[in-house]
């Protein structure tokens, strides 16, 4: 069997001359039930720093431009706009099941949650929504049991195992075993680009105690540089995840400034990226 590419940028229609372009994992589409895809900066109306499509409502765009480029997003997509459900990012491995009733929080509606890294459904009425800008993204997708996963991983949420957090609830809530889960890991910063200080390197160091040397990088003058792509597949294969059920992007964030919003590139003025993932085939 050939070998699927890892991800591929798609470039969507969204006006006479305008694209907006989506990766995609063709493993995530290969199970036949899911929607999803990481955006790139480009494709949306925000103008200035949050050019063009800004997803992120607290960074200081305005509602409209960010109404609209969901608006854009859920027509890419084909799912309807009013589905989108967010998460409320705070760098925890909190782990939530969604349903309809959750539809809209953080985007149309007020968030009726809080400190929430990650959620699971197996509800086609709502969309996932997580938020980037260098952090990891990881998708899951259980083909058995019809559910999904999305959470967020930055330093602290790698640390703390957020991928066997996630695939966790996701076994109380739906039965899911690891083994038949489909997971990826989405465009994020690069090890080249992500330098951490002492005290983080210790703390990776003691959680990654035997594989540390895949993950660090001492570049001298107590500083490291962490990979945080190796650190997320060793956190999902070791809870049990296939090998060949993993995709990893190997897009970097910070590499690609005028594609994608980075947070050390741009030293914070930027918009947001986001993680989009539902049941159901979209267009």
């Amino acid at each position: 069997m050939q070998k699927l590419k890892q991800v591929e940028l798609k470039h969507f229609s969204v006006g006479e001359g305008e694209e907006l372009p989506l990766f995609v994992f063709p493993l995530l589409e290969s199970s036949g039930m899911v929607t999803h895809g990481f955006t790139t900066r480009l494709g949306g109306v925000s103008e200035g720093i949050f050019s063009s499509l800004n997803l992120s409502f607290t960074r200081g765009d305005q509602k409209e431009a960010v109404e609209e480029n969901y608006r854009r997003l859920a027509n890419t997509l084909g799912v309807s706009a009013e589905s989108f459900t967010a998460s409320d990012q705070t760098h925890t491995t909190n782990v939530i099941r969604v349903d309809r009733k959750d539809a809209g929080n953080g985007i149309w509606r007020p968030q009726d949650y809080k400190d929430v890294d990650g959620m699971v459904t197996n509800d086609s009425a709502v969309t996932l929504v997580t938020f980037y800008a260098d952090c990891v993204p990881l998708y899951f997708a259980d083909p058995v049991h019809r559910a999904i996963g999305l959470s967020h991983s930055g330093w602290r949420g790698t640390v703390g195992r957020m991928g066997s957090v996630t695939l966790e609830k996701m076994r109380r809530e739906f039965g899911t075993k690891p083994e038949d889960v489909l997971c990826a890991i989405g465009p994020s910063i690069c090890k080249n680009c992500y330098e951490v200080s002492a005290d983080v390197a210790e703390e990776f160091q003691r959680e990654f105690a035997g594989r540390e040397q895949e993950i660090l990088f001492e570049k001298g003058d107590g500083k490291y540089l962490l990979d945080l792509w190796k650190a997320n597949e060793i956190v999902l294969t070791q809870a049990g995840v296939l090998k060949q059920h993993l995709a990893t992007a190997g897009v970097c964030t910070c590499c690609n400034p005028k594609l994608l919003f980075s947070h050390r590139a741009s030293r914070g003025k930027r918009g947001n990226l986001a993680a989009v993932l539902g049941l159901g085939l979209g267009k």
